[in-house]
């Protein structure tokens, strides 16, 4: 062998164990070959199973150099626009050639017949980005090593082929050819065959009202054995799980009016917690210190017998409630509201300043102390307010200075006893969970701005399980289950809209759905093998394409109709194949 490929071979993988050992996220070899250490799923797209870390090789971003003679500020300007084309261009690949060198330096080293080339250690797979230069398309190439104990038995080489879309079915790989492809490379006397899908459930949604765009998602995955035909309809044998993201605020959301009022609860807390607060725009056309006398002259009537607005509201409020409940089963207003409930609904829909929050609880404190009002509060309320309207029915007031930030902490405290008495309403009332597993988000002994957080999370929980039971109608008892895992989750994490909950379930359930509407992503693969030999040979059709490094020409419009009715989906072709290669 000549000593230049040795040799190359060897400063190569001394390179990639230099990058593993430190943990660098990009290295840089011979000018012109990037080396990335990252996780599979950030580039393979799940078209390898697995999640330990990879080397990805890419052809390097080029650099430019300012001439001497610029200024200071003209080299900063320059190195800013050169690295803005270099974030345009993305990622860039080597020629199918050069990947196929890399590729074989990699295998040398780990060949124990080929003591010229020494591995340093073992080294995570590598992948490299390739340009579809040869007849096949090939879009990655990739190789990791396969052990037998401790020692190396061989290695796996990946070939990824990518085509673009179409939406002439006649043009797929059938499953007999794929099955053929297999039976070629591999010769094995027994093949199993494994089927993927992908659906958007908020597809199956034709409402006039919900054709907009949503940051939220439910994503129906379901798997199943013995593949009988392309793009075939999952069967009800499948393993089924909904992936579920939800972001609030969406106004489809049957909690959607629940949103506003926690809009006005997060912009309090966070101008408590900076100094500065972004007051939303008022719901009411009166002001909050008018909303509020009004509310005490109602109080102060009923006490002398006098029926004034009271009635009128309860009709209105019972109108409310009747509206909200035909346009979704998740209605969690309650009739019950207290004093302190009803004025903290009035404050939220008109306070623009800290001004008029002092002014509302003056009038509010000056009417208890005078003995004008004795409204009825639920007995297990939290707040100060609420503390010092119950002192009030023993004629024994403490003083309250209403100045500084405390009437702000005030309006807060009812917001968030408000709050969370709907959210027990509809959680424990629908028999989704208990007292006891929420006592965690109920705890009123941490301070304000962790309630506020806690309640967030309750809030985005209900706006997911909203999802779950007004748009898919799942059952009682998924719906149970469900809700206990995600109380659990963010009893340990952030708060986070982008985090994706899991749901298994049965496709019966949801094959309704699925079945009038095309899959946005289905694979199948064959495959034969046991363990660490096990090799399989899979097809990805998908509405976008597996690789981003790599363009594609566009035969036909991905999103056509034709009078409002959508077509036969178009499909970017994924092709992965896989060679066993053993060393002893």
């Amino acid at each position: 062998m000549g000593s230049k490929i040795v040799s190359d071979a060897n400063a190569f993988v001394k390179f990639l164990k230099l990058c593993q050992d430190e943990n660098k996220d990009n290295c840089t070899y011979m000018d012109d070959n990037s080396v990335l250490l990252v996780e599979k799923e950030e580039l393979l797209h799940d078209i390898i199973s697995g999640n330990q870390p990879i080397f990805v090789c890419e052809k390097a971003q080029p650099k430019c150099e300012a001439e001497s003679t610029e200024t200071a500020a003209d080299t900063s300007v320059v190195e800013e626009i050169l690295y803005k084309v270099e974030q345009d261009l993305g990622p860039q690949p080597l020629s199918v050639m050069k990947a196929r060198q890399l590729l074989s330096w990699y295998t040398m080293a780990h060949n124990p017949n080929m003591p010229q080339v020494e591995v340093p250690g073992p080294l995570h797979p590598l992948w490299v980005r390739c340009d579809k230069s040869d007849p096949c398309a090939t879009a990655w190439l990739g190789v990791e090593t396969i052990y037998s104990g401790n020692k190396t038995s061989g290695v796996k080489l990946y070939t990824v082929c990518c085509k673009g879309p179409t939406g002439d079915e006649t043009s797929f790989t059938t499953l007999d050819e794929l099955k053929q492809e297999h039976q070629n490379r591999h010769h094995p006397s027994a093949v199993a065959t494994k089927g993927y899908a992908q659906f958007n459930m908020f597809c199956s949604l034709k409402e006039e009202s919900m054709m907009f765009e949503s940051q939220s998602s439910v994503i129906a995955s379901l798997t199943w054995n013995n593949v009988e035909k392309v793009l075939e309809c999952p069967p009800l044998s499948s393993k089924a799980t909904l992936n579920i993201k939800v972001a609030v605020g969406d106004i489809r959301s049957p909690l959607y009016q629940t949103h506003r009022e926690m809009e006005f609860l997060l912009a309090l807390a966070e101008g408590l917690r900076t100094g500065e607060t972004e007051w939303l725009e008022p719901m009411e056309t009166q002001s909050a210190v008018d909303l509020t006398r009004a509310l005490i002259e109602e109080l102060e009537n009923l006490a002398h017998g006098v029926q004034g607005h009271t009635g009128k509201v309860s009709e209105k409020q019972k109108a409310k409630t009747e509206a909200a409940a035909a346009f979704s089963s998740m209605v969690i207003e309650r009739g019950d509201l207290d004093f302190t409930e009803q004025l903290w609904e009035k404050m939220r829909r008109s306070v623009t300043s800290y001004q008029d929050i002092t002014e509302c609880l003056k009038i509010v404190v000056k009417a208890v102390k005078l003995g004008k009002i004795k409204p009825w509060i639920h007995k297990d309320s939290s707040s100060t307010l609420s503390k010092l309207i119950l002192q009030s029915y023993q004629q024994q007031i403490d003083t309250m200075p209403l100045t500084g930030l405390t009437p702000a902490n005030m309006l807060l405290e009812l917001g968030l006893d408000k709050i969370r008495k709907d959210f027990i309403n509809y959680l424990v009332g629908k028999e989704l969970t208990t007292l006891n597993y929420l006592s965690y988000y109920l705890d009123t002994e941490v301070d304000l701005q962790e309630q506020v957080i806690r309640v967030r999370k309750l809030h985005h929980l209900l706006e997911i399980l909203g999802t779950c039971s007004t748009f898919l109608s799942l059952p009682h008892d998924r719906l149970f289950l469900f809700t206990q895992s995600c109380l659990q989750y963010y009893k340990t994490s952030n708060y986070d809209e982008d985090h994706v909950f899991q749901l298994q379930i049965k496709p019966a359930l949801i094959s309704y759905f699925y079945e009038k509407e095309q899959p946005f992503s289905w694979g199948m693969e064959v495959s034969s093998g046991l363990g660490s030999k096990e090799v399989k040979t899979a097809l990805y059709l998908s509405d976008k394409p597996l690789v981003d490094h790599i363009s594609f020409d566009l035969d036909v419009p991905l999103d056509e109709s034709v009078n409002g009715e959508c077509e036969k989906m178009s499909y970017y072709r994924t092709m992965v194949s896989c060679s066993l290669i053993s060393f002893t």
